[in-house]
């Protein structure tokens, strides 16, 4: 079946009286593109700051707001269309101040196909570092070539290993993990640190990450590829000290592919959660923000002893060394 994608323009003030209309049309479910919720985004959370584009982010906070719904491209879906249009005109006549926008539609036809798998044609298998291959699970890999095949599928998270971050950071687990080590992955996204290194050898032992989608994605990305993860907590550890205390110590590895700032703020946690020896691979940081986060690492007692970078993109491996 194909679609009728319908976006509706209003403003933050007109939502909701456009999504009153629109329920009481069977319309049950609805994309919501709105300034202020990533204005608001920006003020609360700094987890993704760095890695927002500045035109992007210039692009998001002066958008016009936007309601987009889909509805079927038959005879019943033309209908619903045509009574929508005639409430949000209705609702434009009782605005004399303008204060619920525009109120118009723009129409685009989606194929079913589409909608549902148009994105993963662009997600093909490749290869990263010496010893792996990552794909989706809906390719397949014909000669790996010796390498190990990491099966990702990245749902809503960060993480399907063609970032330049998460090719540095799986890079250089290649170079740390020799077998046993107890790890923790902070920020897990998509889990694909935590998969790698189980696949090198190493013991995934906890995952953590603010969103519980993202845990949810990572587990499932973990029996793709036959890994078992021991423990997986939701969680802010900068403002969660019971959460703190649960993610524990006496790990060998920490992965940490966050932001500049994130790993600032938790470069005194990671010191404390490493065995003495144990080593700190931390990325998503970007080239004008290396200098501060490798002066808190320093300041913490690390000792950094690799720094490697990819495009705008820093990594640095730091150990804690007693």
């Amino acid at each position: 079946m194909d679609w009728t994608e319908v976006t509706i323009f209003t403003t933050t003030e007109g939502i909701i009286f456009v999504t009153d209309i629109l329920e009481s049309n069977g319309v049950e479910g609805y994309v919501l593109e709105d300034s202020s919720d990533f204005k608001e985004f920006l003020q609360d959370t700094e987890i993704y700051w760095d890695y927002v584009d500045e035109n992007l982010k210039k692009d998001l906070l002066t958008q016009e707001t936007k309601i987009k719904i889909y509805l079927s491209s038959d005879e019943a879906g033309k209908k619903q269309y045509d009574t929508i249009c005639h409430e949000l005109k209705k609702l434009k006549d009782t605005d004399k101040d303008n204060l619920y926008g525009r109120l118009v539609t723009k129409t685009n036809i989606t194929r079913q196909e589409d909608w549902e798998w148009g994105w993963k044609q662009y997600f093909k298998p490749f290869e990263v570092g010496q010893k792996f291959i990552i794909k989706p699970s809906w390719e397949t890999v014909q000669n790996a070539n010796g390498r190990m095949i990491l099966e990702i599928d990245p749902a809503s998270s960060f993480g399907t290993g063609t970032h330049e971050t998460t090719q540095l950071c799986i890079t250089a687990l290649e170079k740390i993990v020799t077998g046993g080590e107890k790890l923790l992955d902070m920020g897990t996204g998509s889990g694909i640190l935590a998969v790698a290194a189980s696949m090198l050898g190493a013991n995934a032992h906890t995952i953590v990450d603010i969103d519980e989608n993202c845990l949810k994605c990572a587990k499932e990305n973990a029996k793709k590829n036959n890994v078992d993860i021991k423990r997986a907590f939701c969680g802010d550890a900068i403002k969660d000290l019971v959460l703190v205390q649960n993610i524990g110590r006496g790990y060998n590895i920490i992965t940490a592919n966050i932001v500049a700032d994130i790993i600032i703020s938790m470069s005194n946690m990671f010191y404390s959660m490493l065995e003495n020896n144990g080593v700190l691979i931390c990325s998503g940081i970007l080239c004008e923000r290396a200098v501060e986060v490798k002066s808190s690492l320093s300041d913490c007692g690390f000792k950094i002893y690799e720094e490697n970078s990819k495009n705008d993109w820093v990594l640095f491996i730091a150990k804690k060394e007693c």
